[in-house]
């Protein structure tokens, strides 16, 4: 139950920040927020599934509420609150405004922090080891001859490093980094432990020991999934004595299902294999030939039966199998015999690899220690070996995946292999789950001290029942769901126009019609954004738009030709200059783009958002639907164009005196059966269908 202190606690805050902000607005919704979320979590509910589900519409104010509700409960029950996001941007806006205008709501004394993966930070001594002018040191890291420009930014890196002007994480070096570069420098959880005197004081255990003493944490759903995965409380604090605040709610099924599925190249892993076997002598040597001679043999073993073994294993494969984007998918998950038997042999080579070598590794670490080997000579080693450790972890997972059989209840696994790119010679494997509820229900629901899941969108088509499925919650169970919709008078503000276009967009000659009819919906607007199916579309129209309006004094401004924040500060300077600015892009700006007042009056989809099923693990998906007698198209396809739908629409208003039109090209929602149950799933615009 609630004490009364944290009531009491709430409620400050609250009258707090009527003091706080100049322009406070009291809003309901979230008032009703906080108080379901602080409810869920001190179990009025159920006192053991204390798990809340919300979808807030944009303006309610979700993060401060989520503050609100949770953090006066984790500190009076002494519990950590775990933030986790899909978006860097909202992590920011977290890290440098929510949380230290609650700090000052709050009163009483808490700490935040933002926790990040190991793939963030560098290696000190990997900095140091790069820049090593012994090229037989030097070709321990890179895998190919660095060029100068390389080991200049290396330099200058290491330089702000030791200076104490740079904290040696990737996001806060002030340009990019490369990934050829970050890769030769960055920390894994192999040869960088603090087992290495070096490594005691490297980025990444400095941001470990500040981690463990912050009351709030900040954190991407793909750490929370990292987590989990190694059994929870590694990387983040125990599920048990956690509350999980999981923002951006809707991200979560795609990010744990991508975390679970592995891949591994065939011709590129022998070509590694080899590689390592090449070394093996050396690191024997250093870690006591005598001790480390069985696993050496051990390991010598598996790599001359799995280098052949991929080669016999992509000669095999039936070439007529592989479709026109040179996909080979395995149907229903399920492999012919022979492959199946080598998924087994390659898993079990593949983890009898990685024992052995984690034997070498502990024992030359074992002589360090005890001074029997020199730093100079072993912690290269242990980098070098640290690489293959990571690469023989990926082959365990991918092999053993491929050598899972199908479970008799639930849906099968995706296997599929796919050429590599130009290279014909070379196949990868691929493994994906393709539902996700049940792991998160035994690695996070069934644990959790509680959950709150958030976002302004979670239900397809007025329901909550898709988003359950994909997440592994059921809705008989003691879960609380909250829809709140959002306080913005859309139907005063926005009207949604579908024009009576000749053709639907699946017809030949739509994208020649969309160059025909859009300028129509542009002359009178000064800030427009459109959104595209493909590519391949947005740049036609957009070539085609540009040489038409040559005599126009318009900017057009196009996603892929300048980054997105190039993009979007070019637009904002031209509207506030009063000029016509047209942004064209497709579908991942229909999300997280942020264009209020002047900066967005004018919001044109030439397409219903629904995804086109090539990808092996969408076409696996459908597959296992059709199987159970279902229809994937209403079961998957619809409920997922409802929700990118409704975050499409979503960018035109995004405060409460902002005005404009939503023109979507697309008959569909007139002229089809399911048109009807999307339509009622947006926002109430005022509407103007033309017949």
């Amino acid at each position: 139950m609630l004490t009364n202190e944290i009531k009491s606690d709430i409620k400050q805050c609250y009258e707090n920040l009527n003091q706080q902000l100049s322009q406070f607005v009291p809003r309901r919704a979230q008032n009703y927020l906080v108080s379901e979320i602080a409810k869920t979590l001190a179990g009025e509910y159920d006192p053991k599934q204390r798990i809340l589900v919300a979808e807030a519409g944009t303006g309610i104010g979700k993060s401060l509420a989520y503050l609100m509700g949770g953090i006066p409960y984790a500190m009076a029950n002494k519990k950590k609150l775990l933030i986790a996001t899909a978006t860097v941007a909202l992590q920011e806006q977290l890290l440098h405004k929510d949380l230290p205008l609650f700090q000052r709501l709050y009163g009483k004394p808490f700490d935040f922090i933002l926790a990040k993966g190991r793939q963030r930070y560098c290696c000190q001594h990997k900095l140091i080891a790069s820049l090593n002018d012994d090229p037989n040191e030097q070709i321990v890291l890179w895998e190919h001859k660095p060029k100068k420009k390389e080991l200049d930014l290396l330099e200058r890196m290491l330089t702000a490093y030791q200076a104490g002007k740079w904290d040696g994480d990737r996001d806060s070096w002030p340009s990019m980094i490369p990934d050829t570069v970050w890769q030769q420098i960055v920390a894994d959880k192999h040869s960088c432990h603090t087992g290495i005197a070096k490594h005691r004081d490297c980025p990444f255990a400095k941001a470990r020991e500040n981690l463990d003493k912050a009351d709030v944490i900040i954190a991407n759903h793909a750490l929370l999934m990292a987590d989990l995965d190694l059994g929870g409380g590694i990387i983040l604090p125990e599920p048990e004595d956690t509350i999980y605040v999981l923002d951006e709610a809707h991200h979560l099924p795609l990010v744990a299902r991508d975390f679970a599925s592995a891949s591994a190249s065939l011709k590129g892993s022998s070509q590694w294999l080899e590689k390592m076997n090449q070394s093996l002598s050396k690191w024997t040597a250093l870690a006591d030939k005598r001790k480390a001679d069985r696993f050496h043999s051990t390991l010598q073993e598996q790599i001359q039966y799995l280098v052949p073994s991929f080669s016999q294993i992509f000669k095999a494969i039936d070439s007529s199998k592989f479709n026109k984007d040179n996909v080979y998918r395995f149907e229903h998950g399920e492999l012919p015999s022979w492959l199946e038997e080598e998924a087994k042999a390659c898993h079990l080579a593949s983890k009898k690899a990685a024992q052995a070598l984690a034997k070498i590794s502990d024992l030359l670490m074992e002589r360090l220690r005890d001074n029997d080997v020199s730093p100079k000579q072993a912690e290269p080693a242990l980098i070098e070996i640290g690489n293959y450790q990571q690469r023989l972890d990926n082959l365990d997972k991918v092999w053993g995946l491929m050598a899972q059989p199908n479970k008799t209840k639930g849906a099968p696994l995706a296997r599929w292999i796919a050429l590599s790119g130009d290279r014909q010679d070379d196949g990868v494997v691929h493994v994906s789950p393709l539902e996700v509820g049940y792991q998160l229900d035994q690695q996070l629901w069934s644990k959790a001290a509680g959950a709150i899941l958030v976002s302004a969108t979670l239900r397809a088509l007025n329901q909550f029942g898709y988003f359950c499925r994909q997440v592994g919650l059921r809705e008989d169970e003691q879960v609380q769901f909250l829809a709140l919709a959002s306080p913005f008078d859309y139907a005063n503000h926005a009207t949604l126009l579908v024009p009576n276009l000749r053709l639907e967009p699946q017809a030949d000659g739509f994208t020649e019609l969309l160059i025909e009819e859009l300028p129509a919906y542009l002359y009178d607007q000064s800030a427009s954004l459109i959104l595209f199916s493909s590519y391949w579309q947005m740049n036609k129209v957009a070539d085609a738009l540009r040489d038409k309006a040559k005599t126009e004094q318009w900017q057009w401004l196009v996603q892929g030709e300048e980054s997105r924040s190039v993009l979007l500060a070019k637009h904002k300077a031209a509207c506030e200059a009063g000029k016509i600015s047209v942004l064209l892009g497709t579908g991942s700006f229909s999300e997280g783009l942020d264009l209020p007042g002047n900066l967005l009056t004018n919001l044109i989809i030439t397409k219903i958002p629904f995804a086109v099923p090539t990808s092996p693990v969408e076409a696996a998906h459908s597959e296992y639907i059709e199987r159970k007698g279902g229809n994937p198209f209403m079961q998957i396809s619809v409920p997922e164009a409802s929700k990118k739908l409704i975050q499409s629409v979503g960018r035109l208003i995004r405060k409460e005196q902002d005005e404009g039109r939503v023109v979507l090209l697309d008959r569909r929602v007139i002229s089809r059966q399911y048109g009807t149950a999307l339509l009622n799933a947006l926002p109430p615009f005022k509407r103007d269908i033309h017949s």
